[in-house]
């Protein structure tokens, strides 16, 4: 197979080990080309931009933001490229979040090797049409079940939890009283099945509700 022909593979995580475990399944197979690797969203598309691969497989979890932030900047300018999200927390919202911000495909890093694969191929043929193992089970629990996502309202309060605002400078900010405002901050910590606000910051960031969290807010 020429190397025009080979369906070219950026892979994105922050972990080495698991970039070069990657790496060395792709290479294994004959249609599959490795162009690059990188450890973070400002690397991945500064990467991307240089190489502009076929196909972009993306950690959801990154130190400095999140898969779908390469999701979305990349599905700013272009619908062809393919871009598989992996994830060790492969939950409903996840699966659901990475759908909504235009990835091809979602994998769970415990699927099998040949999962992250297939799921490339498909994302190189058809970058825009939503691959996922779990996604039709995940439908059934979102329409039979109370929805997780949070309302434009609750999403500006969970903004300004990550800024470190409190109950009273939050409902100051959004011309709220501090009982609403707590009202709204206990219906986030139930959506996503928060103890606290340092849980439900942890989970808006695997799931990509937010780009970034001060490290001292965690």
């Amino acid at each position: 197979m020429t190397e025009q022909s080979m369906t070219r593979v950026l892979l994105v995580d922050d972990h080495e080990l698991i970039r070069n475990g990657l790496a060395g399944v792709f290479d294994l197979e004959p249609d599959m080309s490795v162009v690059g690797t990188a450890a973070s969203v400002a690397e991945a598309l500064s990467t991307y931009a240089e190489l502009q691969p076929d196909v972009v497989v993306a950690d959801l979890q990154l130190q400095d933001g999140t898969g779908l932030d390469i999701v979305r900047a990349i599905r700013r300018e272009s619908d062809r490229v393919g871009i598989v999200i992996l994830t060790m927390h492969s939950g409903d919202d996840q699966i659901f979040a990475a759908m909504e911000a235009g990835a091809s495909g979602f994998v769970g890093k415990d699927a099998p090797s040949t999962e992250v694969v297939k799921a490339a191929r498909h994302a190189n043929v058809s970058p825009r049409s939503f691959v996922c193992a779990g996604l039709v089970q995940a439908m059934v629990r979102r329409s039979t079940g109370e929805s997780s996502r949070l309302s434009e309202r609750e999403h500006e309060v969970l903004v300004l939890l990550a800024d470190g605002l409190g109950a009273a400078a939050i409902g100051e900010r959004l011309y709220l009283s501090e009982s609403t405002a707590k009202s709204h901050i206990a219906r986030i910590y139930q959506k996503l099945g928060a103890a606290n606000r340092a849980q439900a910051l942890v989970t808006a960031m695997r799931i990509g509700l937010l780009s970034s969290v001060r490290p001292t807010d965690l």
